[in-house]
């Protein structure tokens, strides 16, 4: 008797449980749940021949940042089916190998294609989507339109009430621009399923970048009680209730946040979250205005020591100068930026030169050399895309040019560009902004 995934696709397993325990520790993977782990471990347990549980507990490790458990993993599951898969599952295992040992752009390819003909093979069809995504790290300048394009072409596969895709479509709308309809798609994600750190992620953002400030603190005030802190998302989530209390001028509360949630002492995040969420936190707090305990910063750099420390990877480049240069470390800055510019010359630095123009700005700005960051980041302002993560993350270096454009005169120009962002959304910051430079 043939067993079936969550989607209806059929699985090499002769055991029911194996089947069940696949189904439920997929879900929960999909979902940013804890206990897609331990559930996948008893889907092996009851099949030790089932590449796909492998392949997913492979997915699992790298999502951790737990490469070598990832690697060796997904060497099994490659073994395995080699021997007994099917060809969508021999598929399904190489585009996962590919993703985990480095291999980005052949992995999104494949993942594409593979889509083409298995577009409800979720856990592949999920790889190029999401903010940290093959798409968003892709170092393109239009992924965001492409995450919406393959998301409209798989869309009549999908029941009108998958908890997944409605959450990913939605995400992929109101990160390209269409706020309305990504808040919708994703409300009703929400709705089918509310143990989803994912839609309930993805919610808060379609809110954010709907100017619905209030409403986002709310959610996340009423959700997150009911998510373990094991949960890979959880202190990202409380991140973004942490820059709802800077949006409306509460520092307090925003330290208070981060001191309970955020900071690498208290999380379970990802890596890629922790460093990137200290960093951007602690950079909004000072250049806001606001005092920055002392210690926080140098906590946040000692973390990040652990990880990220070769250049390559754009998004946490970014991220790891801002750091350096909040700890004075200029020699740190300068020799990632010399690294990159090493991978751009041998072309191996999708993101391109938009990175170490990104890096230097960040020095630039701490140490107040205004006029010097508005030089690095205007002529790069439209390529910051390509560091990939959302567009709440990016924000943050709009903010930089902004501030350091008022910082350094150009009134007329940052005062465009706030009346932009404030066509765009409602903001109460940029709103005192703007009569700052009114006056």
């Amino acid at each position: 008797m043939t067993r079936f995934d969550s989607r209806g696709l059929p699985l090499s397993t002769p055991s029911d449980r194996a089947a069940d325990r696949y189904r439920h520790g997929v879900d929960l993977l999909l979902s940013a749940w804890p206990g897609a782990a331990e559930v996948l471990d008893e889907a092996i347990a009851a099949d030790p021949d089932f590449a796909l549980a492998h392949a997913a507990r492979a997915r699992l490790h790298a999502i951790r940042a737990e490469l070598a458990k990832a690697r060796a993993r997904i060497a099994a599951a490659e073994e395995i089916v080699a021997r007994r898969g099917t060809e969508r599952e021999r598929s399904h295992v190489e585009i996962l190998s590919l993703a985990i040992n480095g291999h980005s752009a052949k992995a999104l390819e494949r993942a594409l294609a593979h889509a083409d003909i298995w577009p409800r093979d979720v856990l592949i069809l999920s790889l190029p989507l999401g903010a940290f995504g093959l798409f968003a790290f892709s170092g393109m300048a239009d992924h965001d339109q492409a995450r919406v394009d393959l998301c409209e072409r798989h869309a009549r596969h999908f029941d009108a009430d998958d908890w997944w895709f409605l959450t990913y479509r939605g995400w992929a709308h109101a990160e390209n621009g269409n706020v309305a309809l990504g808040r919708a798609l994703t409300q009703r994600g929400y709705d089918l399923r509310r143990n989803n750190a994912n839609a309930a992620h993805a919610l808060s953002h379609a809110m954010y970048e709907g100017g619905a400030h209030d409403e986002a603190e709310k959610l996340i005030a009423d959700w997150l009680p009911g998510y373990d802190r094991a949960g890979i998302l959880h202190s990202h989530i409380a991140w973004h209730s942490a820059l709802g209390a800077l949006e409306r001028g509460d520092p307090e509360q925003a330290l208070a946040i981060y001191a309970d949630y955020i900071q690498p002492s208290v999380t379970a995040g990802m890596p890629v979250n922790v460093v990137s969420d200290t960093a951007s936190f602690l950079w909004r707090l000072k250049a806001y205005g606001h005092t920055v305990p002392a210690g926080l910063w140098e906590d946040a750099a000692a973390y990040s020591g652990g990880y990220f420390q070769k250049a390559g990877f754009a998004f946490a480049d970014v991220h790891m100068a801002l750091l350096a240069a909040a700890t004075g470390d200029k020699a740190a800055v300068e020799e990632r930026v010399k690294a990159q510019m090493e991978l751009i010359e041998a072309g191996a630095l999708a993101a391109g030169p938009v990175v170490p123009a990104l890096c230097r700005a960040a020095l630039a700005f701490a140490e107040e050399d205004y006029a010097g960051c508005v030089r690095l980041l205007e002529p790069v302002a439209a390529e910051v895309v390509r560091i990939g993560g959302s567009g709440a993350q990016r924000e943050m270096i709009e903010d930089m040019l902004l501030l350091a454009l008022m910082r350094s005169g150009e009134a007329v120009k940052a005062r465009a560009l706030l009346d932009r962002r404030l066509h765009r959304r409602p903001s109460p910051r940029d709103t005192r902004w703007h009569g700052l430079l009114a006056a």
